[in-house]
């Protein structure tokens, strides 16, 4: 089922098509992250690249997030819970990653007062332990098991290219578990993101070509306009 307005469908694909671009940037920017506070705070007052990276990574849960509501709606007509569940815990995963985007803007503006730099990074570690991490652990969960759904809902509804719900199980195989061992995994996390975001943008363009976008519910059309 596709977005129910020209102007929703254009959201749609454009949050698709901007959301993989934002996490590259995030991820190419991002600055080291020691162990030590002071270090790590330091790292966020090393030129404009992380305050680049942090912000992109804040403004890029609201693509997302519509991203994930199109994903949903696409996935209504054959896999009404996977949708259901998938798009919920996707939103909660946006709503905490945008919790600790917050604090990591806060983070780079008292990694610029560097006479106060040691304090700030006693708070940071304070913070870091609190109950505020909460919201990081929602962010993280959230993300993960909402797109773990939703790709198995792309797969087994073959909505869009049979490669792309494969191609999201990868990326988060890489980024959430193999980015600590190696950084060029998270840069091929995104990329292999970014394939199945714009595959599915391209999905539902060839969608509103095809039948105006007033497709029927429970009738699915592939990229190509054959059904499947």
């Amino acid at each position: 089922m596709l977005p129910d307005t020209p102007s929703r469908r254009l959201a749609a694909e454009l949050s698709l098509l901007a959301s993989p671009v934002l996490a590259l940037l995030f991820v190419a920017l991002s600055p080291p992250f020691p162990d030590d506070p002071v270090d790590r705070l330091a790292g966020f007052a090393d030129g404009w690249a992380p305050t680049v990276s942090a912000t992109a990574f804040t403004v890029m849960q609201l693509p997302m997030l519509v991203a994930f509501l199109a994903i949903g709606r696409l996935l209504l007509p054959g896999a009404r819970r996977l949708s259901a569940w998938g798009t919920a815990l996707a939103v909660v995963g946006c709503f905490g990653h945008v919790v600790f985007g917050g604090l990591s803007m806060a983070y780079l503006v008292m990694a610029h007062d560097e006479a106060n730099r040691a304090t700030y990074a006693g708070l940071m570690a304070d913070v870091e332990s609190s109950p505020v991490m909460v919201f990081a652990v929602a962010g993280l969960l959230g993300t993960v098991l909402g797109e773990l759904l939703l790709s198995i809902g792309l797969f087994r509804t073959r909505t869009g290219p049979r490669w792309v719900g494969p191609a999201v199980w990868a990326f988060l195989v890489l980024e959430f578990g193999l980015s600590a061992v190696s950084p060029l995994a998270s840069y091929l996390a995104v990329l292999l993101l970014g394939a199945a975001f714009w595959a599915l943008a391209l999905e539902i363009r060839a969608r509103s070509h095809v039948d105006g976008g007033r497709q029927p519910v429970g009738e699915h059309l592939g990229v190509g306009g054959q059904r499947a």
